[in-house]
């Protein structure tokens, strides 16, 4: 068979702090609901806005569409898709009289399967689904030992490695960081490479060039065989619209390259509020809809049907300096909207928040932006949160610490979601009968039944008295995080794979490598 159908290798990560102790509790901890592929949501998502509200911002990315437009620059083929569809097209600008736009998404699915090397790791986009993955697109990585410096495609790996050991992760991510070692237009294939042997959790592919998205293609049909991508959607593209209101040529050339190959495309605007679009969460919920709305439309004309997610990025702005912030209430309540709309649209949602934060450091700045980011992401109901773990300085950074740190974040969001019972076990009621007033229960069998999995524990958190915290030095959270994930690097185990395939990829990349001269930019 082409695909491998592995169990889950890797050991449990293992913590610093009284570790025969902590080895025995996080054995209990990862428990197959922590651990398991993608996450159900119990809890209902929180509404921000009414109908009303909402049906205002629709009407205002009608207005951008119909008086504005949207330009497609230099891809005739997709200019020639829309006129076909009956949009207005005036050169490069494209326009949709009210309602048209929202017409031509219809045929995407609500929900799909993103298939997976290993099917125990596939997951479902879409309805009460949460799938969480790392950060993407960092050219730095820092670490408390070695300090800020370029990403490399050690780094790369390092990072895939450690997503694929992470429970609390069901996504393998794509640009997990920029492996600025490696030629630009080469590093595509090391990062394919990567994703499709060291991992076997879901993935992203290249789109900064045509040729890079069909080298991506190939190297999955290898892997899974091109009768299965046929007919089943196993990697995503990341088409980021150049905001406001523009698709480059290499943007809109690969997100028609997927859809063709029925691969998940995310549209992705990226609006900063002052900046690319206006300053409310209002007009950059209504942009950011106008803008997602023709790339998802264009995607269903090249292949109706074709998965797609409806992906957003924003943030708002120091209007004084001129710097990002992440974590605000303003981009938090826009997250919230934009989950709105897109449930309405009828597609995946991809949160534009996630554990994100413009600190230069894995401090309490970082930790208050990335909560607040992410419980708002989380509340919206997104089905797909990027950036979930490990993002520093607005993305420029990936932090091995911080990466930790959110892991832990990350698993008790994902407990939270899933509520908690009210049958008669969960009540308890022979614990009464077995102690009484004034009786504690921590010998009760219900007690006893439970204690192993009733409450989450996180992995480097430390909840023990001053006095022993200053007898095992005194460590830091982002301190213990340093060991934790050198331990889960020095713990991975490489997923099992068909060694003809294994060949067949690396022929691939040493061929397409030997085939074009090393470009640096």
């Amino acid at each position: 068979m082409l695909v491998d159908l592995n169990a889950d290798p890797h050991s449990p990560p293992l913590t610093t702090h009284r570790v025969k102790a902590r080895r025995r509790r996080l054995v209990r901890h990862n428990t197959p609901e922590v651990a398991a592929p993608f996450s159900r949501r119990s809890i209902p998502a929180y509404a921000l806005l009414n109908d009303a509200a909402l049906k205002r911002i629709e009407d205002q990315a009608d207005w951008i569409l119909n008086e504005i437009g949207v330009e497609f620059r230099g891809d005739q083929q997709a200019l020639d898709l829309f006129v076909q569809a009956g949009a207005q097209v005036s050169g490069e600008r494209v326009r949709f009289e009210p309602g048209h736009a929202r017409e031509l998404c219809a045929t995407a699915p609500e929900t799909f399967l993103l298939h997976a090397r290993d099917p125990n790791r596939t997951v479902t986009l879409g309805g009460g689904n949460v799938v969480l993955m790392p950060g993407y697109g960092s050219p730095f990585v820092t670490d408390l030992k070695m300090g800020r410096r370029y990403a490399t495609l050690k780094d790369f790996r390092n990072f895939v490695k450690l997503t694929f050991g992470a429970p609390a992760l069901h996504h393998s991510g794509g640009t997990v960081v920029e492996p600025t070692d490696v030629p630009v237009n080469k590093r595509h294939l090391d990062m394919m490479l990567a994703h499709l042997t060291l991992s076997t959790k879901p993935f992203m592919g290249a789109v900064t060039a045509s040729e890079r998205a069909e080298d991506s293609i190939a190297m999955a049909r290898l892997v899974f065989g091109s009768e299965v991508l046929e007919r089943k959607t196993v990697m995503q593209a990341n088409i980021n619209v150049n905001s406001p209101l523009i698709y480059d040529h290499t943007m809109s050339s690969a997100l028609r390259i997927y859809a063709e190959a029925n691969q998940c495309v995310c549209v992705s605007p990226a609006i900063f509020a002052g900046a690319m679009g206006p300053l409310s969460p209002a007009a950059v919920a209504a942009q950011t809809l106008a803008e997602a709305m023709v790339g998802i439309a264009l995607a269903q004309l090249v292949r109706p049907g074709c998965p797609v997610v409806f992906g957003s990025f924003h943030s708002t702005m120091n209007l004084r300096t001129g710097g990002l912030t992440f974590g605000s209430p303003e981009a938090n309540m826009t997250t919230m909207a934009i989950t709105q709309l897109g449930r309405r649209l009828g597609v995946p949602v991809r949160s534009g928040g996630g554990q994100i934060t413009s600190s230069n450091a894995p401090d309490g700045q970082a930790m208050q932006d990335s909560a607040g980011a992410m419980w708002s992401t989380i509340l919206s109901g997104a089905h797909q949160v990027w950036h979930a773990a490990g993002w520093l300085e607005g993305g420029l950074v990936m932090s091995y610490e911080k990466f930790i740190m959110d892991l832990d974040h990350c698993g008790a969001i994902l407990k939270m979601l899933r509520g908690f019972e009210t049958d008669d076990e969960a009540f308890g009621r022979d614990a009464y009968l077995e102690t009484g007033p004034g009786k504690n229960f921590l010998s009760t069998g219900h007690t006893l039944r439970h204690y192993t999995s009733a409450n989450f524990e996180p992995q480097i958190s430390d909840a023990g008295p001053y006095e022993s915290w200053i007898e095992n030095g005194a460590l830091t959270s982002d301190q213990r995080a340093s060991v934790q994930w050198r331990r889960m690097l020095n713990d991975y185990q490489p997923p099992e794979m068909n060694p003809g395939i294994r060949a067949a990829l690396e022929d691939f990349v040493s061929e397409r490598k030997a085939a074009m001269p090393d470009e640096w930019y």
